[in-house]
């Protein structure tokens, strides 16, 4: 197959409109990844690719081969076409578009984030990583979020949204999913230390926006704030952070009782 070296190419062009147009990935229902590793974790999880550009002499054959077994529409690119696609600096050898995936909701839950106004790309995605990691069920992205099929998510989740149920909800929703569960809002005034939280009883926990906390509907949807001890004239943890302390503390104590 003869290597694509124009940047106007039909197929070319929807791969980079995938990459900043969070309206089509929406109504395509499909994402971008790129790099060796996080497509290889995409397919691990069972991810369902459609098409990849890839260069020809920086390539990966034997992700190219898992990626033809996979039905998938490989196009050899120039170096050229390939860091048009990508959105980033240094463009990966391969990059490929996805379905969005849609696993099935845990029914019931017993462990879920809700992710409130996040709209750092970076901060998402690595809130998704250790959710995944520390055996959330679900992750339910409230109004005011960044688009979490982002590519800067993507690579900050390291592969989560293929791990982990990912739906976005209004909160009146939220608040009926989880209403059987203990939900709590991580915040710096929160009444309870988070080691102090009963962690093995369902549970859903609030991480809100990196400036301004909670918002006004989390904390009506919460029944208590959990807080992060900190030494004196530290302000607070980022969001990341923040999630990742409480997160790994919830594990801890339902791996204690296991």
């Amino acid at each position: 197959m003869a290597i694509i070296s124009s940047t106007q190419n039909k197929r070319v062009r929807i791969v980079k409109a995938l990459q900043t147009k969070a309206r089509l990935r929406r109504g395509e229902k499909k994402l971008v990844l790129e790099g060796d590793r996080l497509i290889g974790d995409a397919l691990q999880s069972g991810g369902h690719p459609d098409l990849a550009l890839y260069a020809p002499e920086r390539a990966d054959y034997t992700l190219i081969a898992r990626l033809q077994n996979s039905d998938c529409q490989l196009l050899p690119v120039s170096h050229e076409v390939l860091r048009y696609a990508s959105d980033t600096q240094g463009a990966p050898g391969i990059v490929a578009v996805f379905h969005i995936p849609k696993p099935p909701l845990p029914s019931p839950v017993k462990r879920a984030v809700i992710l409130d106004a996040i709209r750092e790309p970076g901060n998402l995605g690595a809130i998704l990583r250790s959710a995944a990691a520390a055996g959330v069920e679900i992750a339910i992205v409230a109004p005011n979020c960044v688009d979490p099929y982002n590519s800067k998510v993507m690579r900050a989740g390291m592969g989560a949204h293929f791990r982990l149920p990912i739906v976005e909800a209004t909160w009146a929703e939220i608040r009926a999913y989880c209403a059987d569960l203990q939900i709590c809002a991580a915040a710096a005034d929160g009444e309870c230390a988070y080691a102090d939280v009963n962690w093995d009883q369902p549970w859903a926990l609030i991480i809100g926006n990196e400036a301004s906390g909670v918002s006004s509907q989390a904390r009506m949807s919460s029944s208590f704030g959990v807080s992060i001890p900190m030494s004196r004239d530290t302000e607070s943890l980022n969001a990341a952070a923040a999630a990742a302390v409480i997160l790994f503390e919830a594990q801890r104590q339902r791996m204690s009782a296991d």
